[in-house]
């Protein structure tokens, strides 16, 4: 479910083209190919009128996705003097976003914000809309001042040369410079240009957008962005990596001993290598010599946390997992190839990142296709999918919203046979008791658990699966002989839920202007840009429904409180960002949900690993288990929210400082 908006709309001035000068001086419309996983999702246009720039962006996303048209006006410095973008949003929500600028004060409104500043002729204003319009000027203002320049509404972007290359589409040769540029986010972000300095592309292994007809380019740019990238977090990886020359040990820590979800002051773990060697009360295990000794007194020693649920990319998001004690995650569905390498990475530490777990996406074809993963419309293709996942080490299988419903059982046979996990969306036109009654061992979020209550919503592709769920969820009475039934047949199949209620909570109860509560809790440690897309609001609320919206929450709340209760496991997934610390949020809101504080402690450790299967190995901190741990400056079992409090995360024996990892993304302590 992670959405085009999580992913790029914090940088969406960098992740997407500029203007050419080819465009200024013809009257032609300059126009680029939006690509989703090299697939063709939609359009970017823009064309010159006098001193104004005017454009177009416009993509499909699973049914999602903005329409955005804008006009730019220039001032002398080079920096935008007006700007008028109108339109929807990626989940459809209206666009109104209107720029001012007199006698060097700058005025601006948007749904979310508004604010005034003076002496900002040379300040770029940033656009809180996903539209691309203009974005060359910031990095040709920056380039003309020693590759810095003041942003509105506060910040600053830097741009630096960072390679190039030629490139080859129909025959026909292009030299190509790459530039990073960084302030927006947690990370710089790239952006090529052609020898003149105008722009020619941005790409990625998720989205690209390039000029119509060199989409064929976009693999080899691609593979040389990354390279560099990769360059910079494996210097990352051995500065933060802190591993000892001897034993690590850990004395004085209050345990949490997952398997009984309860806590054990005053005990001593002495991790060697990548394995935990000896535990017990303090003063009664051997301390080996030379061994790094870590005072824990007063402090929590948790396993390492478990997110069940993420999209996760290289980079920025294996150092915010581990620094907020992450040391497993499962992805669910990303790019079959470059996960596969990232997990080898993360595994020999070559990369900082958790230990990763793969679910293998398969949909079928059609115009709400999930944008990566396998595609199947006919049962030779789901088994060929299904055998190329666990011949390339996959554990699980997530069937996708467009997936045929008659493919749905040859999937779960052939998926069980080759040893893997089914889980996943309901399909179009399926409910979510028939997917169980056919196998599912999991069950993705919780809005597909109130569908199954809903008949006028049968196509759960489209954003009605949202909408229907926040205006009529609050009306599900939990009590009812219907949904006790649809728990207890989760019960009895031994099917478990992935409700990833962070993702729903921004969507249904965060208004434009206010701060999304679900990231309330981090805001002011986030880069300034960062910060603005906290109060963009969730989905549209029709009026009238505000309460309703909300209601409908804690609705879904009160189904998986329902759930826990019946003993149906529970899995802690998020499938939001910005990624490690919504981990951290989804378990305040189970507390929220009436689940006991040391009962999620056991859902985010030993509970996902029995889910997963290694609970042999990994899940709880016992000796020869695999050295992962999490100390806390706190007790996430009297108060939850103490698990925020991370000062140290250990994974694989290896150590690392939180406070050091996000100093290298902007965030504060």
């Amino acid at each position: 479910m992670k959405s085009m908006r999580s992913c790029s709309a914090l940088v969406a001035l960098v992740l997407l083209p500029f203007t050419s000068v080819r465009a200024q001086h013809s009257a032609d419309t300059a126009r680029y190919v939006v690509l989703f996983s090299g697939r063709p999702a939609g359009e970017y246009r823009e064309w010159w009128s006098g001193n104004a720039l005017h454009s177009v962006y416009d993509y499909n996303d699973r049914g999602r996705g903005p329409h955005e048209e804008s006009v730019l006006e220039i001032g002398d410095g080079g920096v935008p003097t007006s700007l008028s973008i109108i339109g929807h949003g990626y989940l459809k929500d209206s666009v109104n976003e209107q720029l001012a600028s007199s006698a060097g004060t700058a005025t601006w409104k948007t749904s979310s914000e508004h604010g005034t500043r003076a002496n900002a002729a040379h300040a770029y204003y940033i656009p809180n809309a996903e539209s691309p319009v203009g974005s060359q000027l910031l990095v040709k203002a920056a380039l003309a001042n020693n590759g810095r320049v003041p942003l509105l509404p506060s910040g600053e972007a830097t741009v630096e040369k960072s390679g190039e290359m030629t490139i080859t589409a129909n025959g026909k040769p292009l030299h190509v410079i790459r530039y990073d540029v960084g302030g927006l986010g947690f990370s710089p972000f790239p952006i090529w240009t052609d020898d003149s300095g105008e722009h020619f592309a941005t790409v990625s292994g998720w989205s690209s957008i390039v000029p119509a007809g060199w989409e064929s380019g976009v693999p080899s740019m691609v593979a040389e962005q990354e390279k560099a990238r990769g360059e910079r977090y494996v210097r990352l990886a051995r500065e933060l990596s802190h591993k000892p020359n001897g034993a690590l040990v850990i004395r004085g820590a209050r345990l949490f001993v997952a398997e009984q979800a309860t806590m054990q002051p005053g005990m001593t773990v002495v991790m060697t290598g990548d394995r935990i060697s000896a535990l017990g009360k303090d003063g009664s295990v051997k301390i080996p010599a030379g061994a790094t000794v870590i005072d824990a007194a007063g402090k929590t020693l948790l396993p390492g946390l478990w997110d069940m649920h993420v999209h996760i990319g290289a980079g920025d998001d294996g150092l915010l997992h581990i620094a907020a004690g992450v040391t497993n995650a499962r992805d669910m569905g990303n790019d079959t190839i470059s996960v596969l390498e990232l997990k080898r990475k993360f595994a020999d530490g070559s990369l900082i990142g958790p230990r990763l777990m793969l679910a293998g996406l398969i949909d079928g074809s059609g115009p709400y296709q999930v944008p990566t993963g396998l595609l199947a419309d006919d049962e030779a293709s789901v088994l060929r999918d299904v055998d190329w996942y666990a011949a390339h080490g996959y554990e699980q299988i997530k069937v996708y919203s467009s997936m045929k419903p008659e493919l749905v059982p040859a999937i779960i046979a052939e998926a069980h046979a080759k040893g893997l996990r089914v889980s996943g969306h309901v399909p179009a036109y399926m409910t979510a008791s028939q997917v169980v009654k056919l196998g599912f061992d999991e069950v993705q979020h919780a809005n597909m658990l109130l569908l199954n209550f809903m008949d006028t919503v049968k196509d759960t592709r489209t954003m009605a699966r949202f909408k229907a769920v926040g205006a009529a969820g609050k009306d599900l009475d939990l009590q009812s002989p219907q949904v006790r039934a649809f728990v207890q047949l989760f019960k009895d199949r031994g099917t478990d839920i992935d409700p990833t209620l962070t993702t729903f909570e921004g969507m249904f109860t965060a208004r434009p202007g206010e701060l999304d509560p679900n990231q309330a809790p981090i805001a002011d440690r986030m880069p300034p840009q960062v910060q603005r897309s906290f109060y963009a609001g969730g989905l549209p609320v029709p009026e009238g429904m505000d309460q309703r919206y909300r209601d409908s929450f804690t609705e879904m709340k009160g189904i998986v409180k329902a759930m826990y209760d019946a003993g149906v496991p529970i899995v802690a997934g998020t499938d939001n960002g910005p990624v490690g610390f919504q981990l951290l949020r989804e378990l305040e809101l189970y507390v929220q949900a009436g689940i006991p504080a040391p009962q999620v402690l056991r859902i985010a450790t030993i509970g996902a690993a029995t889910v997963m299967h290694h609970e042999k190995d990994r899940g709880s901190i016992a000796v020869g288990k695999v050295a992962d741990a999490v100390l806390v400056d706190g007790d996430p079992s009297a108060n939850i929210s103490d698990v925020r409090k991370t000062v140290m995360v250990v994974k694989d024996g290896v150590r690392f400082d939180p406070k050091e990892i996000y100093a290298k993304v902007g965030v504060r302590p």
